[in-house]
């Protein structure tokens, strides 16, 4: 998709990105889709932290998905870092044309660019078309992870 943008969120996105997160199953029960104080605060502790990386896909002026990259720096792997990608999400009407294994390669050749040993995330159990797509790009279900809610 040579016409997406990728590029690090700005607060006037904040809105579109919210959305998105919104827009989705789990999502719906856990989000709002209006901005509020907490939302601004995460944002703003996001964008000042150098570790943290808040990444939208913007096409013809609309933003069509989005995803958080943090980078953890770790002893094992020989001090490597490893790159954490969350929140990953596609417009809904933008679905099952390419844009989330363009916008998540983007972000495996960031991490592999800034010389990550390993790329993981999470997903939910129930999202078995994510568990396909996931693993359609390489990746293996090779943890068992588990939360804690607080």
């Amino acid at each position: 998709m040579t016409d997406v943008i990728y590029r690090e969120a700005v607060r006037a996105d904040l809105p579109a990105v919210i959305a998105l997160l919104a827009d989705d199953v789990l999502g719906k029960a856990r989000d709002f889709t209006e901005v509020d104080e907490a939302y601004e605060r995460a944002f703003a502790d996001i964008t000042a932290d150098p570790r943290n990386q808040l990444i939208v896909a913007e096409q013809a002026g609309e933003l069509v998905g989005c995803l958080q990259i943090t980078y953890i720096p770790g002893l094992g792997r020989h001090g490597s870092e490893r790159s954490l990608i969350e929140s990953v999400r596609v417009r809904s009407d933008r679905r099952g044309q390419g844009l989330g294994r363009d916008l998540m390669t983007w972000a495996i050749d960031q991490a592999r660019q800034r010389g990550c040993a390993l790329v993981q995330l999470t997903t939910d159990r129930s999202r078995t078309d994510a568990h396909r797509f996931y693993l359609g790009l390489g990746f293996v279900s090779s943890h068992e992870g588990m939360k804690l809610a607080l």
